[in-house]
């Protein structure tokens, strides 16, 4: 294998695991060009302190849980916010701003009650190189999980910004791993997806036996992201009424598993064998040698029919004395 494959080989390992990135990830997302020409861009490379008010976010979503800020909002009024983010100028209005990246940062302190200015790098870059400065930043993030950067990858081709093999340049990925990733986005659905949640340590495997099982068994998504809404209103239940609440970080990954037994339990019930049936079937009823009706036999018993006449009318007056009878006579035979 070339050095030039290995190396992309490892950016498909992080784009289909949720695990710590290769030193080769890491390096080649560091040297991206679009972050450097985004940085390169940066006024002076001086960091302004802002108001979250005159910035505006209007950019792809790349997560499922975006306001999932708490911890960092409380990291940022405890030791101040350590790392910038990246703005530019608003093409149309004056002294407002749009995000390029950073968006828990500055929804962290937009929540906060304590920090009222948001620290930020101003870049001055157009449409097209912003959005190459937000993927490449999006996609080096450790964080993010597979099925996040699967339904990123999709929303980039849906938009328009490229087909699989551009998306997957500027991805730095192989275009196979690109196609996998939409395909198996595709099959989950959006919005299961964001039912259930990031899902972090959930990989490629897990999610790809999900998707193949829901397309097998045909299992209406919408009971699936019921259960998936469920599992997090129970979380969420926990945490106002329990003193031991679950952690909110393993909620979705919880949700996908719940998701995965019940499209598993759907999946043995239409592969198990329906019990064997009888069929219904007859034969004549003789009555000293002479045909008097008719034994029916069927899934809900035995049923017998005689032809209208004096026979038939003393059985109906003896029906219960019959039977009787005859189930004493069958107790004897089974005990002899």
């Amino acid at each position: 294998m070339t050095s030039s494959k290995k190396t992309r080989m490892s950016m498909l390992d992080n784009l289909t695991t949720t695990g710590t990135p290769s030193p080769a990830t890491t390096s080649m997302m560091s040297s991206n060009r679009a972050l450097r020409s985004a940085r390169d861009a940066v006024d002076g490379h001086r960091v302004w302190d802002i108001d979250p008010a005159l910035i505006m976010d209007d950019r792809y979503a790349d997560r499922l849980d975006p306001n999932d800020v708490a911890d960092l909002r409380e990291a940022i009024e405890t030791n101040g916010q350590t790392v910038p983010i990246l703005v530019r100028r608003h093409p149309t209005e004056a002294d407002r701003y749009l995000l390029v990246y950073g968006r828990r940062r500055l929804e962290a302190i937009r929540l906060s009650d304590k920090v009222d200015k948001v620290r930020a790098l101003v870049a001055n870059i157009d449409d097209d190189a912003a959005l190459r400065a937000q993927i490449s930043e999006n996609m080096a993030r450790r964080d993010l999980s597979f099925i996040e950067k699967a339904l990123f990858a999709k929303e980039l081709v849906e938009s328009g910004f490229g087909n699989q093999s551009q998306v997957a340049e500027v991805l730095t990925v192989t275009k196979s791993s690109i196609s996998m990733a939409i395909s198996i986005a595709e099959t989950i659905g959006t919005d299961l997806a964001r039912a259930i949640g990031p899902a972090h340590g959930i990989g490629r495997p897990k999610w790809e036996a999900l998707a193949k099982a829901i397309e097998e068994t045909g299992i209406s998504r919408d009971r699936l992201i019921d259960l998936a809404a469920k599992v997090h209103d129970d979380a969420a239940v926990s945490l106002l009424t329990q003193d031991n609440s679950p952690d909110t970080s393993e909620v979705s990954a919880q949700a996908f598993d719940a998701v995965t037994r019940l499209v598993a339990k759907a999946a043995a019930q239409t592969s198990a064998p329906s019990p064997a049936r009888r069929s219904s079937r007859s034969r004549p009823l003789l009555v000293s040698g002479q045909r008097g009706g008719t034994v029916r036999r069927s899934d809900k018993g035995v049923s017998l029919d005689l032809d209208t006449g004096p026979f038939a009318d003393w059985i109906d007056s003896q029906a219960e004395d019959l039977v009787a009878e005859l189930h004493a006579r069958w107790k004897k035979r089974a005990e002899d």
